[in-house]
């Protein structure tokens, strides 16, 4: 044999070696994959093909008290493009019919669309963004426009849904219903919306589904198949009228004073239901929006309305009463070497504490306490805590703040903390728990728990009611809670609230004007105060309770409580009882006054008579006359227009037989 075809032969029997060998690998893989790895491949490819898609649940809607909406979820759409899978024939066709159809809904030009969609054809772009956050007509709009109206295959339609949080009233009070947490798209944590997140947001369903053609999935049968269970609808106790007086109310003031921040909260004073919360503040552009929640989470030295509490304390323990007079000097006195000062020059001398706290003097406040408590401190902050004073409320909605009352032994406390708690300074309180305080004193001294939901319901069924709650059933005798019903109502006659009076609607409550910030270097130069005013209305049988709480306005405005933080209140209060309806209940309409039913009989008897004497009816208008002759049975004539000045028949004479009468009017 040739060595030629010996190689070639040689090289035969190698590949056909080879081939063999390789025929046995295969073999040896596939008995592998078969019987000892099958298992796993057959899963993977299932968990591949197969698997478990969340289904969502709708989250529960919250309603103000009167069913308007405050937060719902509704559908948003995204609209995109797939510019590849469209025919080249489709969209050549389609294409400026699209882009008019575009520029008519967006007012972008016709070649703006046709370039856009021409550069995602050339670059192969699967994605392209059409419009996003759609409401369900636009989206049904776009979806039937020219091209897209063929589909996902043949039109390249792409759709996208997402579930959208929304406020049906806008930013008004928006921080207290609540938003997502940002960048974590399902996370609710504040507000309303954090508060009672576990009724709102139901529990999410799951859904097997197989994956067929084209990267699309189809739902298959499941035995263990979830359906979502859509969370609850929360019933608050918000009145949008009442949010939105507030809210401008507020708003109006901030703007015109220049002011940092603010905050308003109205309190229905039998049940502790809260009406209103308004939060705002400035921007850096010197707008306003809901940037925090102050009225719940702000502590800070509440200033003259916490004397309220003072008197009260010292008023309850006896060691005064309302008469008591102290001397408040010229309007400077000294404590322990620090001066304190009364914004009147010249001070008020010798007063009685009912009347400190009408004109707010700090030097009567920090005088009647120093003197009846600094050899027992302790008695004076155990009254004070005595009112609930030093405790959270224990709201549900997160981040209230702590209130702080220092006692002997705290690092706070020192000889001059006694007489500056007095008047309302070295302690810290939110809006929400000064509130509290003086909504139990318009509540004849029964303390209710404040209360921003009614109900928890699944449609039309009620799952879980919230009833009132009482924290403290008597927050002082009745005699120290109705003087200081009295001081509070001559506070606005006769006080530092006189501006705000009216004598068509009464008011009582207590202005605040607190020093912010005067530990920094600059205070001098730069001074900055905290506005403010808590009370109820009207001052006899109170129905609201209201604080309004105004940080640092501009001083070149003004400054003082009742200047910036009362017209507020005031204009708060009003407006509820013009704006929103009022029902009036008449205990028994069918009952009779006797001495009405009697002058009534009287009168009718003394009308069933006769008349024979022509009455004097001149200075009567024209038809009321008339109605009062013909009566009588007079036959009468006019002349002229309006008032009678002359009548043909005397007055005081007997009616003729032809009973005529003609009168004269001008």
């Amino acid at each position: 044999m040739p060595i030629e075809e010996k190689n070639i032969l040689n090289r035969l029997y190698f590949i056909a070696g080879g081939m063999f060998l390789f025929s046995l690998l295969i073999a040896f893989k596939i008995i592998n994959i078969q019987f000892v790895d099958g298992e796993k491949y057959r899963a993977l490819a299932k968990k591949n093909t197969i698997k478990n898609w969340i289904i969502p649940s709708s989250r529960g809607n919250i309603f103000a008290d009167d069913g308007s909406l405050l937060a719902t979820t509704v559908p948003k759409y995204e609209i995109r493009f797939d510019a590849v899978t469209v025919a080249a024939s489709s969209f050549k066709k389609h294409l400026p019919a699209l882009a008019k159809a575009l520029s008519e809904m967006y007012g972008k030009s016709e070649s703006y669309y046709i370039s856009r969609f021409k550069n995602a054809r050339t670059n192969k772009n699967r994605y392209l963004l059409v419009a996003k956050n759609l409401g369900y007509s636009d989206y049904i709009k776009i979806k039937n426009f020219p091209l897209l109206k063929m589909g996902p295959y043949k039109g390249g339609l792409i759709v996208k849904q997402n579930n959208v949080r929304e406020h049906p009233i806008g930013k008004v009070a928006e921080r207290l219903v609540g938003n997502e947490k940002k960048g974590a798209p399902g996370i609710y944590d504040i507000g309303l919306e954090g508060a009672y997140n576990k009724y709102l947001k139901g529990k999410d369903g799951k859904r097997l589904k197989q994956k067929i053609a084209k990267g699309q999935w189809k739902p298959v049968f499941d035995e263990n198949e979830i359906e979502p269970v859509d969370g609850y609808d929360v019933i608050t106790t918000i009145n949008v009228n009442i949010q939105d007086i507030a809210h401008h109310s507020l708003l109006r003031q901030l703007e015109y004073y220049k002011a940092e921040h603010g905050c308003v909260i109205v309190m229905e004073v039998a049940s502790g239901e809260i009406k209103a919360v308004s939060n705002l503040g400035r921007t850096s552009k010197g707008t306003y929006y809901e940037k925090l929640n102050y009225a719940v989470g702000e502590s800070h030295e509440p200033g003259s309305t916490f004397k309220v509490a003072s008197l009260m304390a010292a008023l309850e323990d006896k060691v005064i009463d309302t008469s008591t007079v102290v001397d408040t000097k010229r309007g400077v006195k000294s404590f322990y070497g620090r001066k304190i000062y009364d914004s009147k020059k010249g001070g008020y001398g010798e007063i009685s504490v009912a009347r400190a706290l009408e004109v707010s003097s700090n030097i009567g406040f920090a005088t009647f306490v120093d003197e009846a408590y600094k050899d027992h401190p302790k008695m004076f902050i155990d009254r004070l805590k005595s009112f609930n004073l030093n405790d959270t409320i224990g709201i549900s909605i997160k981040g209230e703040g702590k209130p702080l009352i220092p006692g002997p032994g705290h690092k706070k406390w020192s000889k001059n903390a006694l007489p500056s708690i007095a008047y309302g300074y070295n302690l810290r309180l939110t809006p929400l728990q000064t509130l509290n305080f003086y909504n139990a004193i318009a509540n004849n001294g029964i303390m209710v728990k404040p209360r921003f939901i009614r109900e928890v319901r699944a449609w039309n069924e009620t799952i879980i009611t919230f009833d009132k709650e009482i924290t403290n059933p008597k927050l002082a005798s009745k005699m120290t809670i109705s003087a200081i019903q009295e001081i509070l109502k001559n506070t606005m006659v006769r006080g530092t609230g006189k501006r705000l009076y009216s004598p068509n609607f009464t008011m009582a409550g207590k202005t605040g004007t607190a020093q912010t910030e005067y530990w920094m270097k600059d205070w001098k130069d730069d001074k900055r105060y905290i506005s403010s005013f808590a009370g109820y209305f009207p001052a006899e049988n109170p129905i609201y309770s209201c604080i309004v709480i105004i940080h640092k306005p501009s001083t070149d405005k003004g400054y003082y409580g009742a200047d910036v933080s009362g017209p507020v209140f005031k204009r708060i209060a009003q407006k509820i009882f013009t704006v929103s309806p009022q029902l009036v209940e008449v205990s028994d309409i069918d009952e009779k006054d006797v001495k009405i039913v009697e002058d009534y009989d009287m009168y009718y008897k003394k009308l069933q008579r006769e008349t024979t004497i022509i009455p004097n009816v001149i200075g009567m208008a024209g038809m009321d006359a008339v109605s009062l002759l013909e009566n009588i049975g007079l036959n009468v004539k006019l002349i002229g227009n309006g008032t009678v000045h002359k009548q043909s028949l005397k007055s005081g004479s007997q009616i003729k037989s032809d009973k005529k009468i003609t009168l004269y009017l001008s």
